[in-house]
This record gives C-alpha cells, structure tokens and sequence, in this order.
C-alpha cells in the first residue's frame, strides 16, 4: 500500500502541470497575484518563497518545494529552481512566473506559500551566484532523488540546489566543478543542520524499490535503521536563513476554497486555513 501510494504521486516530483477547472484556475491565479503583491512589497531583489506542492502530510511536513524568487531589472519576479523533467528524464534549472509556482500544487482546493524577505546583505551577497547560469549549473547534480540525503554529492532534490546555491552565494565560492563539495563544506561549517524527517514505517521506506525517483542508497546506515532521513526541506532553509540573518522577514500565505489568509510572522498558520487575529482575510466569493 505505501509503494503504492508513493507510486501513485511520483508524478509530482516532475515539472508536469495538473488539469484545472476554470473556478479552479481562477482561484489559484488570484492567490498568485497577492504572492506577486507581497513579493514586490519589500525594496530588494530576491526572496525565498516556498510551496505546500506535494502533500506530505503524512509525515507533518507542510511544504515541499522551495525557489529563490528574483526580481527583474523590469520588475517582474521570477521562481529560479530545480525541477525534475519526466519527459526529458533529467533535472534542470529553469525560471517559472510566479502564477506558475502557486499552481505547482497537489490540492487547487488548500495550498499554502511561504515568503522570506531576506535583508540587503543577503541579497547583495547572493544575486550574483544565483543569476551565474555556470555556476546554478555546476551545483546541479546529474541524478535526482526526492528524498536525496543532504550530504552526498550522489542525487540531489530541488531544495538541496537550494540551499547549496545560498553556500555559494553567501560563502562566496567560486565556480568550479567541484562547487557542490565545497558547498556542502561550507554548509557543514556553519552548522546547517536538517531535521530528520521521522518515515515512521518500513513500509514507507519499500517504496525506493517502486519509485524511480526515491531512493536510500546515499542515506547513512543509522538513519535508515532508525526511519530518520535528514532531506533539504523549505521548513529547515527557513531556519538556516533566520539564524544566519535574524533580520529577515516572513509571511505565510494560505488559500481554500472561500478565502486568502495573510500571516505575518514566523508563527504557522493554523492548519485548514484558519486566520488568528491581526491576519489579513481575502475573500474569494466576490
């Protein structure tokens, strides 16, 4: 059954789109325009910006898939990410509109955003690696996997290009072919540390023999023993960057079928889209 259901939802993990009623589309291209309004709220150039995607809420894990969103000298803010491409059978760096990543999602019926301003340092340290087109490439693994450990160089996950393209920008490494190790030397200097996601079940963990695009094989022997996979997820970048620069800013998104909820802070909205007090309510039913 948990093979089955992984198989089931391994399309996620690639770049394909799903098939959206027409409320459906109109819904989530409205929760995009106030991304798009909370993005161009803040002066700098570039933000982390994370998705609910794939529902893993079998394992408490709210978002799955983080992008740097960078603006353009014309104002437009783009997702720069990994993605696995199913039909070209490799991952690969690309830019999406910011309608496009809040559609990336399992549900059209509850999502949830994350945003991260991030302060002047940040961003002047990091736009220039992150718009490097050799560099984002050599920090690209030739194989992916959704589950990829965070310290081997063997697959990668896009959340693992993530954060190994903020050790380029903010430990200033130069381009090279060796850039992955180095980043994650850097990172391990600085005590970027992922929580381990609890699997619960060794049911769970069969599904590596069924899902291309799974697997165990770079994971420590301990970990796997003891069902604790320490993956790259946005919830553990967030912390990275909030250590590293207490001054940065967040602010939660979330939509259902009846209203956009908008949190400050770095509390969590409450599960099913409920708004506490101070929170900003959109309403969808106009």
């Amino acid at each position: 059954m948990a093979a089955g259901a992984a198989q089931a939802s391994s399309s996620r993990f690639c770049d394909r789109s799903q098939q959206l009623t027409a409320v459906e589309q109109d819904r989530l291209l409205r929760f995009a325009a106030v991304l798009r309004e909370e993005l161009s709220a803040t002066e700098e150039s570039v933000a982390l910006v994370s998705r609910s995607g794939l529902d893993l809420s079998r394992f408490n894990i709210r978002y799955s898939h983080a992008a740097l969103a960078w603006r353009s000298d014309d104002g437009l803010w783009a997702a720069r990410q990994l993605y696995y491409s199913c039909d070209e059978g490799y991952p690969r760096i690309y830019d999406q509109g910011m309608a496009g990543f809040a559609m990336g999602t399992d549900s059209p019926k509850i999502g949830y955003l994350s945003i991260v301003r991030l302060p002047p340092q940040a961003v002047l340290a990091l736009r220039p690696a992150l718009l490097d087109t050799r560099r984002a490439l050599h920090l690209l693994a030739v194989q992916y996997s959704a589950n990829a450990y965070a310290y081997s160089l063997r697959y990668q996950n896009c959340n693992q290009w993530l954060v190994e393209m903020l050790a380029a920008g903010w430990g200033d490494l130069p381009d090279g072919e060796d850039l992955r190790e180095r980043a994650q030397r850097w990172l391990r200097e600085e005590h970027y540390a992922p929580q381990p996601v609890e699997v619960g079940s060794r049911l769970w963990m069969l599904a590596s023999y069924f899902v291309p695009l799974v697997h165990l094989n770079d994971h420590p022997d301990e970990d796997r023993a003891a069902l604790k996979l320490h993956i790259s997820l946005p919830t553990t970048i967030e912390a990275f960057v909030r250590a590293r620069f207490p001054q940065s800013e967040r602010v939660e998104l979330c939509h259902d079928t009846q209203q956009i909820v908008v949190h400050r802070g770095w509390s969590a909205i409450a599960e099913g889209c409920k708004p506490a007090d101070g929170d900003r309510v959109i309403s969808l039913l106009d």
